[in-house]
C-alpha cells in the first residue's frame, strides 16, 4: 500500500530560464499537484545556492496558497537557526490568517552551508546547536507559552493552531520525539539507516497537544515513466547537477538529459554522477509501485514527500501524474 503523497518542490533553474521563471514553474506544480490529488505541497529555503531560486519559503508558500484553493501548503522547511523564532511565528502567523486550515510549518536545522553565507545571515555553525530552544520558543508564541518575553505576543500567530513538522536526521529526530512532532526524514536510497531512525523517533515519542501519537513523512525521488529508461532519463539533469556540485561547488541549472549524456565527464565526475543516479525509485508504473512495496517493509512511514526535479517539465508532470493514478489519487478541478 502506498502512504499518503505529497510533494516538496525546490525551485530549480533550468537551462535558458531565470529564477523567476523557476519560481512560476514551482506555483504551477503546485497547481498541477492539487488537481491530481497531493496531499501537501512544500517549498524550501536555499540561500545564494547557484541553481536554486527557493530563498524565501514563507514568500513562496503565499503565493502558491493564493494560486491553490485545497492543498495543504508549507515549508520543507525554513532553516530555524537562521530567524529569531518570534519572525518565523509572525509570518506562518499571517499565512493561516490568510488561509485558514491549509497551512504546514517544516521547520529545519540547517544553517547556511558556506561562512560566506552565515556571515551574510548574520549566524554560525553553533546557531543550528540552539535548535531544540528555538523549537520551544517557537511553539510558545503560538500557544501563548513563552516566557522569555513576557510582555510580547506573536500576531497574528497567538492561538492558532499551524501543524510543525521536524526535518531532521540523528538528533534532530530525537528532538522531534521529545517535542511530540511530526518527523520528516530522508531519503529512499539510504533505507536502512532512516528506518533505525523511525525506529528511533516511534520508540522515544512523546505525545502532544499538537500530536498524539507518532507521524514520519519519508522524503526521496520518485520517477514514474512509459518505461524504466525513460524514468531513469528524468532523474538524469538531477543527478548531474549533484555530481557537478560535488566537483566544483556550485549547482548548474537542470540542462536537458540529452545535453548531460554528451558531456565528457571526467572519471571522478563520471563516478560522482553514477552514483547520484543510484538507488532512486523510479520506473514503470508497476515497477515503482512493487518498489514502494518494499520500502514501506523497510521504512514505517505515514506519507511520502516526493522531490523530484527534471529539466523536462511535461516529463515531470507526466511523472506525478503517473504516481497519483497508481496510488489512486482523487482527482480534482483547479477553480
Amino acid at each position: 500500500m502506498i502512504p499518503r503523497l505529497s510533494v516538496l518542490d525546490r525551485s530549480r533553474t533550468r537551462q535558458g530560464h531565470d529564477p523567476a521563471q523557476a519560481l512560476r514553474d514551482t506555483v504551477e506544480l503546485a497547481r498541477a499537484a492539487e488537481r491530481l490529488g497531493y496531499h501537501r505541497f512544500w517549498v524550501s529555503e536555499h540561500h545564494s545556492v547557484p541553481g536554486v531560486a527557493g530563498s524565501a519559503p514563507t514568500v513562496l508558500a503565499a503565493a502558491v496558497a493564493a494560486a491553490t484553493s485545497r492543498i495543504r501548503v508549507g515549508t520543507g522547511g525554513v532553516m530555524l537557526p537562521n530567524h529569531q523564532p518570534l519572525v518565523v511565528a509572525e509570518q506562518f502567523g499571517v499565512l493561516e490568517a490568510l488561509f485558514p486550515g491549509r497551512i504546514d510549518m517544516g521547520l529545519g536545522r540547517s544553517v547556511g552551508f558556506t561562512g560566506g553565507i552565515r556571515r551574510a545571515l548574520g549566524r554560525d555553525t553553533g546557531d543550528a546547536d540552539r535548535f531544540e530552544q528555538q523549537l520551544a520558543q517557537l511553539l510558545g508564541w503560538f500557544d501563548g507559552t513563552q516566557k522569555d518575553h513576557p510582555q510580547v505576543h506573536a500576531r497574528p500567530a497567538e492561538g492558532l493552531r499551524v501543524p510543525a513538522f521536524v526535518l531532521a536526521t540523528g538528533e534532530g529526530a530525537g528532538i522531534a520525539a521529545r517535542a511530540g512532532l511530526p518527523l520528516v526524514v530522508g531519503d529512499l536510497r539510504a533505507r536502512a539507516r532512516v528506518a533505525g531512525i523511525v525506529e528511533g523517533y516511534r520508540k522515544d515519542f512523546r505525545p502532544s497537544a499538537r500530536q498524539p501519537e507518532p507521524y514520519v513523512v519519508l522524503a526521496g525521488t520518485v520517477a514514474v515513466a512509459a518505461t524504466e529508461a525513460e524514468a531513469r532519463r528524468i532523474l538524469v539533469p538531477e543527478a548531474w547537477s549533484l555530481a557537478y556540485s560535488r566537483t566544483h561547488g556550485s549547482f548548474p541549472p537542470l540542462l536537458p538529459a540529452e545535453e548531460v549524456e554528451r558531456i565528457a565527464m571526467s572519471p571522478k565526475e563520471r563516478e560522482r554522477y553514477e552514483a547520484a543516479l543510484a538507488g532512486h525509485v523510479h520506473g514503470t508504473e508497476e515497477q515503482v509501485a512493487g518498489e514502494l512495496a518494499r520500502v514501506g517493509r523497510t521504512v514505517e512511514a505515514d506519507e511520502l514527500l516526493v522531490t523530484t526535479s527534471t529539466y523536462d517539465r511535461t516529463a515531470l508532470l507526466d511523472s506525478f501524474t503517473r504516481l497519483a493514478r497508481l496510488a489512486g489519487l482523487p482527482a480534482h478541478q483547479n477553480p
